[in-house]
């Protein structure tokens, strides 16, 4: 399973949306996760983009059709980006330890 931040605005016909039914978000939410992504956190954030949400999924495909399916209805944009913990990320960039003594 694959990490992914997608940062999202509304546009004028999604904040129309959100203004009379704001819970629609949570019903996208399970149709997300009905497309193979699950989602791990979500926040309304202040600023170019209206909510970030964490996903995982299985693949960049499932991810690319979460993507073009939300963006399909003409209610958001969709910013999605690959991600990885810290900890993974310090793993993949560390050089081999070099021998003791040889280095």
């Amino acid at each position: 399973m694959a990490l992914y931040v997608m940062m999202s605005s509304l546009t004028t016909e999604g904040r129309k949306t959100v203004k009379e039914t704001p819970w629609r978000i949570k019903e996208v939410n399970k149709e997300v996760e009905r497309m193979g992504a699950k989602i791990l956190a979500q926040y309304a954030i202040l600023g170019p983009y209206d909510f970030l949400t964490i996903l995982e999924a299985p693949s960049h495909e499932v991810i690319s059709r979460v993507a073009v399916e939300l963006g399909s209805r003409g209610t958001i944009t969709t910013m999605t980006m690959a991600a990885m913990t810290v900890d993974d990320f310090a793993r993949g960039v560390q050089y081999p330890s070099p021998t003791r003594g040889g280095g």
